[in-house]
């Protein structure tokens, strides 16, 4: 079983695009633009550190970039069973499970960042990673705080972090500290996120979801409010907004992946942080983090590698990634599936399996047809997996 998880704000760098800038792939980044109004590109490739950690681009410029990486690796045909994302991450993992288009995960995100930018503005706010300490006892040295002060992240075990009025975030620190904590370290970040300052950033992000469609994701996504594998399209606006005011619970979601079988997770997008994660709090795991061109090939020969060797060796089912391949929509419209094709159909190089919007769908592999994934008459999105096919 393999899993796509997917960062969220806090792991951006200065000039994180430049090497995307030659690759097919970079198209999305141009759509980007287009959906919601702002220079994306000059964002990933020219802003400083500074302009970077503003809320409003930070969110936008790693979403942007995870669904590049996504695109990249989509491409070789290399698809997960379960995917997760970390607070803005939930949006990547959405997106890539086909329960948002790309352009309506793209406002939806520029949305939130705004949102959160002017929540934090109007409320100061701040945060600080707790080491070394049970999650108990930090909300143990919250409540002993006479100020707002809450969970926000549960990371990792012994990785907790906290969030709201900076003088009680301090005094919560030196608390937990007390109480055994090796360190209380303050986040350079403009707000006291997922805690109850983000209120009225939740207002208008509801707003914004209630006008865009969510469908049902094709593999369940496991949701940071409360870690349940999900796959029901009507859940999830009222997870994404309830998502800002309530702590992320990644730990307990890496829990929840490796109990459903998960033994290989993937990081999409700029950073290591989650990869980090997932080895601190998981045993007898394959981990790996995709954000470059390079990184691709490595994941592709790696993925291979694991489906003879290692410690997936033999398990049911990680065969999928080695000699499977996903056929894409090349664009968003109506499906029609070829009059005739069906399962067990070869499929050659080129050839026509389908239409959308009047656009031919062609298959860049060649392989058995084991099905197809979208059904005839279908709206799909751009990039949405339309055929599945086994290679030989």
């Amino acid at each position: 079983m393999l899993a796509f998880t997917f960062p969220g704000q806090g792991s951006q760098k200065p000039g994180m695009g430049v090497e995307w800038v030659d690759h097919e792939s970079w198209e999305l980044v141009e759509e980007a633009s287009q959906a919601c109004g702002r220079d994306v590109a000059q964002l990933l490739l020219n802003a400083d550190a500074e302009e970077l950690k503003q809320t409003r681009n930070s969110q936008l410029t790693t979403f942007v970039l995870s669904m590049v990486v996504l695109d990249a690796v989509e491409r070789t045909g290399v698809a997960p069973n379960l995917a997760a994302g970390h607070s803005l991450g939930e949006y990547s993992a959405l997106c890539a499970s086909g329960a948002l288009s790309f352009e309506d995960a793209v406002r939806l995100v520029a949305e939130r960042g705004e949102a959160m930018q002017i929540a934090a503005d109007e409320q100061d706010g701040t945060m600080a990673a707790v080491l070394g300490l049970d999650d108990d006892l930090v909300v143990s040295a919250c409540a002993r705080v006479d100020g707002d002060v809450w969970v926000a992240n549960y990371n990792a075990p012994g990785q907790v972090v906290i969030a709201g009025d900076p003088s009680a975030v301090e005094e919560a620190g030196e608390k937990a500290k007390e109480l055994g904590a090796k360190r209380a370290m303050g986040l350079p970040v403009g707000g006291a996120f997922h805690t109850p300052f983000m209120a009225p950033a939740r207002d208008r992000l509801r707003k914004a979801l209630s006008e865009i469609e969510v469908r049902a994701p094709a593999i369940p996504i496991v949701a940071n409010v409360d870690a349940a594998a999900r796959q029901e399209a009507e859940e999830w606006p009222q997870l994404l907004a309830s998502q800002l005011c309530s702590p992320v619970q990644w730990r307990q979601s890496l829990y929840a992946l490796d109990e459903l079988g998960c033994l290989t997770f993937v990081e999409l997008g700029p950073g290591t942080v989650l990869t980090g994660m997932a080895k601190r709090t998981l045993k007898d795991i394959n981990t790996m983090s995709v954000a470059t061109p390079e990184d691709v090939d490595t994941l592709l020969a790696t993925v291979t590698d694991l489906g003879s060797s290692g410690p997936s060796a033999g398990v049911a089912g990680e065969h999928l990634y080695v000699t499977e391949r996903l056929v894409v929509s090349p664009c968003a419209g109506i499906f029609s599936p070829k009059e005739g094709l069906q399962a067990d159909h070869l499929v050659s190089v080129g050839d026509v399996v389908g239409w959308v919007a009047e656009e031919e769908v062609r298959s860049p592999f060649a392989g058995l047809l084991m099905e197809f994934m979208a059904l005839d008459s279908e709206r799909v999105t751009a990039r949405q997996p339309i055929a599945w096919l086994r290679t030989r």
